[in-house]
């Protein structure tokens, strides 16, 4: 009777185990996962992240936006005219140099109208190029080894435990694993968020562009471009945090306690998450961008 119980109590805990070790491999995948999905949507440009939504903002930049740019650009130049005048005892001081330097700078405003779209892009390529290198790194050092890393636990812990343990640390993995997949719509709400964001900016491209041409309003186009390479380099920054993160959940150490690694990992991905969404504010900080 005493070799039937042995059997059955193997049998459950063979069961739990099981069941601990695919929830563990979830979650451990999830991971790995989450980090090459951040890599590749931090890593695209506007153009490449939805072709369909790029196009749109395209068409209404150039339809809706440029004259209304257009509409600034003649106030601006009216206005410069008026106070060259004005400046120089109603236009007795003024000499052809200042008709020259007037149409100069009419003329680059009108340039930077035209080439709006292709400087915006610029800005992002610069910044894919720097996200697409870290992610090259960060992604090549910091994978985790979902094989060996389940092979430790179960030689060191989960072989040893018996069925009320194995029980609730089946139960301490669906919740760790729940949570994270909860933290995980909150990091694709940040990536998403910042490529709508991004959108946004663009769409709305010439009209700050349009007052580059004066030094009173010129204000708002540099306070624009600051935005557009906080943005760029927003992805850099969320790279950095997901090589953070994945270092750190690469190096607990899963012979000392097992229910303490699982809820570390579960406060690694909690700060991963909210690190992510620090990340506009620190590269705004960073750039000056208000």
């Amino acid at each position: 009777m005493g070799g039937i119980i042995d059997k059955i109590t193997e049998f459950i805990k063979e069961m739990l185990q099981g069941w601990v070790l695919d929830n563990l491999s979830s979650m451990f995948t999830d991971i790995n996962t989450k980090v090459g999905e951040i890599a590749g949507e931090v890593g695209q440009t506007p153009s490449a992240w939805n072709g369909s939504i790029f196009s749109m903002i395209r068409s209404l930049s150039e339809n809706v936006m440029i004259p209304i740019a257009g509409l600034i650009i003649s106030a601006i130049l009216c206005y410069e005219l008026i106070t060259m005048a004005m400046d120089k005892n109603n236009m007795h001081e003024i000499g052809s140099e200042f008709f020259f330097r007037y149409l100069v700078k009419a003329c680059i405003a009108v340039m930077l109208l035209s080439k709006t779209f292709d400087i915006t892009m610029a800005i992002f390529d610069v910044g894919n190029h720097i996200v697409t290198n870290a992610a090259a790194s960060i992604s090549g050092s910091t994978s985790l080894d979902v094989e060996a890393t389940l092979t430790t636990m179960f030689n060191n812990q989960l072989s040893t435990m018996g069925i009320g343990e194995l029980i609730g640390l089946g139960i301490e993995t669906m919740i760790v694993s729940l949570c994270m997949k909860i933290m995980s719509v909150l990091i694709t709400v940040v990536l998403y968020g910042r490529m709508i964001e991004i959108y946004l900016y663009i769409s709305v491209a010439p009209v700050p562009f349009a007052t580059f041409s004066n030094r009173e309003w010129g204000g708002i186009g540099n306070n624009y471009i600051k935005g557009l390479c906080a943005l760029a380099f927003q992805g850099f920054f969320i790279m950095v945090c997901v090589g953070i993160y994945s270092v750190l959940v690469a190096s607990i150490a899963v012979a000392g306690n097992l229910h303490t690694a699982l809820w570390s990992v579960a406060a690694y991905t909690v700060m991963l998450c909210f690190s992510l969404f620090k990340t506009g504010s620190l590269a705004k900080s960073v750039l000056h961008a208000s």
